[in-house]
């Protein structure tokens, strides 16, 4: 059983349906709205309780949402039910912290889109056969889009400090740290810099953006405090739209979208032939303007 086993039931519940993260997940699809065009195909990798596909879905995406997780699998396809948009989510079960460089099923198309949000890609110690994968199956101009938990969340710092929690206060400062999920289960996370991710997904995509997300907002943890004082984080919430591109370093996630680009071997070849078949025309008259 995956650790997300256990805490697919009241996901919902503790996380998208609260104030905090109907604000925190709205940032991220405005981010992500532009990117997304009737009729692309999308893969989601950690779509969870399927809140996001259905998104995807409803803006006119065919999405392939995959999980590690059965249970996660099993109410995202419920939720597409009474969204009524099966006919647009395929759902897959895949665990994507494998890492492998050849971990992916063979797509009969190339995607558009690829999408991971809330920390999926924390679950990996290294990204750099993830994006050698995704290479394969994104097509070239096609887009990548992580959001991605930061290694500098002064909100997490201040409250375990003031809790004389030092220890937890800088647990993102260290690579491989046991996270706790649901009851008792635990994962290995690391908190990668967007720099880092710049770095890991050369030369296959190009880097678009990075925003802020959650950087005024506490972590999710902490969303007790929002529904205690929620005119004040509502006000916050308003803040965080303008100071979120600014802010990329100090949010709990930071959202970082890639172009994939056409790859060089393969341009320099068709360079190449186009330039042979140039100079044998030439040599035959043809395609010179000469007799």
């Amino acid at each position: 059983m995956c650790s997300f086993d256990t805490v697919a039931e009241g996901y919902d519940e503790t996380f998208t349906h609260t104030r905090l993260g109907r604000w925190l997940r709205g940032a991220v699809w405005a981010e992500l709205a532009p990117l997304v065009r009737p009729g692309d195909t999308v893969l989601e990798l950690g779509c969870g309780t399927g809140e996001d596909a259905v998104w995807l879905a409803r803006h006119g995406a065919r999405v392939v949402a995959t999980d590690a997780a059965p249970a996660m699998l099993e109410v995202a396809r419920q939720k597409a039910v009474v969204a009524g948009v099966t006919g647009r989510v395929a759902f897959a079960q895949f665990d994507a912290s494998r890492g492998e460089g050849t971990f992916l099923p063979r797509w009969e198309e190339k995607f558009d889109l690829v999408f991971a949000n809330f920390g999926v890609l924390n679950c990996l110690p290294e990204r750099r056969p993830l994006a050698e994968a995704l290479a394969l199956w994104v097509r070239p101009g096609g887009k990548a889009v992580f959001v991605v938990m930061g290694p500098l969340c002064p909100w997490e710092i201040a409250w375990h400090l003031a809790h004389g929690q030092v220890r937890a206060a800088f647990r993102r400062w260290r690579g491989g740290v046991e996270a706790h999920v649901g009851k008792g289960g635990t994962v290995r996370v690391w908190y990668p810099t967007p720099w880092r991710l710049r770095r890991e997904f050369r030369p296959h995509f190009r880097h678009l953006k990075s925003v802020g997300i959650g950087v005024l907002l506490p972590p999710s943890y902490l969303g007790h405090l929002v529904e205690r004082w929620p005119r004040l984080f509502e006000a916050l919430a308003r803040w965080e739209k303008y100071l979120g591109r600014w802010g990329a370093w100090l949010g709990d996630h930071y959202l970082i979208a890639f172009e994939r680009v056409r790859d060089y071997a393969s341009s320099s070849v068709r360079r190449r032939s186009s330039t042979q078949r140039a100079i044998s025309g030439r040599r035959s008259g043809g395609g010179t303007g000469r007799p």
